[in-house]
């Protein structure tokens, strides 16, 4: 499957809306020929059963909504822009839905509608509300919806009609002569009793919240305030009180949506920044602050390109707020740079805010793929070194073959009256060879596939073992080594210590100068609880600049003068590689060639 066009399914999966192509048809029959999988959420409906044409569009309308459904096809027939709004029954409960779509008329006869289906039940719900708004604010002219009361000595003596409803009595009578304490929550009668006190002594008593107990027990929130009040000529108490129940609940909902939100944005683990209209950091999450290395009073009333876009992606950047405040979603594969200067390889996704038909705002969000375009990379790496390794081991292990059969024909020539013996020996020695390179296929096989086993390492054992193994090479009995070692305990995996080991000391005796000077080797190992540093040192034939920049390559030969496999650094710099080193080298024609090697110390907890 196409990867973009993939994509652009995920997305319209994840639309929180229903998208789909209704099909007319010629012989009359009509139908959906997609939809979206949202439709089993918003609809009520699953894709399956929608697409499989054995539902009727009827049984799911609301049977008012259903002429007007009827009436608007004909905008479709006329290929004309079709909207229409209406009830749905979605499992047992009643929805409203939107739908908008676009008609084209194919030419095999058939008309196709595509469009997108929204639930907007809660615009409904709000619109609702705000006629029920409305109608309050007919009543608060009509007869002033604030409840109003006047009481003397604690007693009620007047209530508007409000204040009847406010505190769930059925007429005036049912409150007249009560004590207003009889209506305040217990826990705010001491704070109500003090202000009542003031206003009685002339105070104006500022507005302050209270809960009120109605005469069927529930409880509301109220608004309070208390002033002075002259009634049928004596001293009183008027109370102003504002019904504040449904907004404080509104507060609370309002309040927990935003925590909700904080919350999602903070801790998710990927990188999200929102931008203002202009383009400038508004907000950035912890996942942001982890990837780019920046904080909020940082980036805050900036310009974000000017901080994680590189200077050669610049138009990029442009472009790309251009686009996302242009009302596009956009998702792009590309670098961004952090603080310290690393270069990051990133997805981000930029979704444009709206409020009133305008952008507000953007959402950016970055995905982290660095690791993964690394792993992308090696594997092309370690490819292309598989079909090297192929070719470069099928040529080495003919050639010492062809060698031997070449000699092996040599001898049995008619008349050849050479020594036998001397075959032998070149057959030997081909043999050998043969033998070496096998031997370092199988030790790169083993080092890629076998995982590190972490021990105690003995340096002085490994290396007087490798120099044992070694001395049947040509050259070893001119050779004069100084090991010194230094330091902790070091754990680390053995068997790979061995191979650098083994590779190092063979190349300094196969890279000797052959003028009869006398090789001299050096180790010098410093162990830290840390790690380690080895100093690997010869005075042999030297490698020249250029090949000392590919003496790691795979099959590489920087000198004619040995025959070997080409793989020994190879095999160490991966072996150095694997327990998580790394490994420089300093090389003089004519002088020698010095290894730095320096390996983390697996020192157990």
């Amino acid at each position: 499957m196409n990867t973009g066009f993939a994509h652009q399914q995920s997305i319209i999966d994840k639309l929180p809306a229903v998208i789909f192509e209704y099909t007319f048809f010629p012989d009359g029959k009509r139908d959906f020929t997609y939809i979206s999988p949202r439709s089993l959420e918003i609809l009520g409906l699953d894709q399956k059963i929608l697409l499989q044409g054995i539902l009727s569009m009827q049984q799911f309308i609301h049977p008012e909504d259903w002429i007007s459904l009827q009436g608007s096809e004909e905008l479709i027939k006329q290929q004309q822009e079709w909207k229409w709004e209406g009830r749905i029954f979605v499992k047992d409960k009643i929805a409203w839905v939107a739908a908008i779509g676009v008609p084209t008329l194919l030419d095999d006869g058939r008309l196709i509608l595509n469009g997108i289906i929204t639930d907007i039940s809660q615009r409904k719900e709000l619109e609702q509300k705000q006629y029920e708004a409305d109608k309050r604010y007919r009543d608060l002219v009509e007869q002033i919806p604030i409840a109003i009361g006047i009481h003397k000595q604690g007693l009620l003596v007047y209530v508007n009609t409000y204040a009847v409803k406010l505190l769930g009595a059925k007429n005036n009578e049912d409150l007249l002569g009560k004590n207003v304490m009889e209506f305040i929550h217990p826990d705010d009668k001491e704070v109500a009793v003090a202000r009542v006190n003031k206003a009685l002594a002339g105070e104006h008593v500022a507005v302050i919240e209270e809960r009120f107990v109605r005469l069927d027990g529930q409880v509301i929130t109220v608004e309070v305030s208390s002033h002075p009040f002259s009634f049928e000529n004596e001293s009183a108490v008027q109370v102003i009180v504002k019904d504040i129940t449904h907004r404080k609940r509104a507060e609370k909902t309002i309040k927990k949506t935003e925590s909700l939100f904080s919350q999602l944005f903070q801790n998710s683990p990927m990188a999200i920044v929102l931008l203002n209209e202009q383009g400038t950091v508004v907000k950035i999450n912890k996942g942001f602050e982890d990837l780019f290395g920046y904080t909020l009073e940082e980036l805050q009333g900036n310009e974000l390109n000017q901080f994680i876009v590189p200077d050669s992606l610049e138009t990029e950047g442009n472009d790309l707020n251009s686009l996302i405040t242009s009302s596009k979603v956009i998702c792009i594969e590309t670098s961004r740079i952090r603080r310290d200067g690393t270069y990051l390889s990133v997805i981000i996704y930029g979704i444009p805010v709206h409020q009133d038909d305008a952008t507000i705002g953007i959402f950016g969000t970055y995905v982290d793929i660095t690791d993964q375009k690394r792993i992308e990379e090696e594997l092309k790496v370690r490819n292309t070194e598989l079909d090297n390794f192929v070719y470069k081991v099928s040529h080495d292990l003919r050639a010492p073959l062809s060698s031997i059969r070449g000699l092996v024909n040599l001898a049995q020539l008619p008349g050849n009256t050479d020594n036998p013996k001397d075959y032998l020996r070149l057959v030997g020695q081909k043999i050998e060879q043969l033998d070496h390179f096998i031997g370092d296929v199988l030790s790169h096989s083993k080092n890629l596939k076998l995982d590190l086993k972490i021990e105690i390492v003995d340096f002085r054992i490994i290396i007087d073992k490798t120099f044992a193994d070694l001395s049947y090479l040509e050259g070893t009995g001119h050779l004069e080594k100084t090991i010194k070692i230094k330091g902790t305990d070091f754990y680390g995996d053995s068997w790979r210590i061995e191979e650098i080991f083994r590779n190092l000391v063979s190349n300094a005796i196969k890279y000797r100068k052959l003028n009869g000077t006398l090789l001299r080797v050096e180790v010098n190992i410093t162990i830290g609880k840390k790690g380690i540093e080895i100093v690997f040192s010869d005075n042999g034939i030297g490698i020249d600049d250029h090949s000392l920049q590919r003496i790691f390559e795979m099959f590489y030969r920087a000198s004619s003068q040995s025959d070997g496999s080409g793989l020994g650094l190879y095999i160490v710099k991966n072996a150095v590689d694997k327990m998580g080193g790394r490994i420089t080298t300093q090389s003089t024609m004519g002088k020698g060639t010095t290894f730095k090697i320096n390996l983390p110390n697996q020192y157990p907890e």
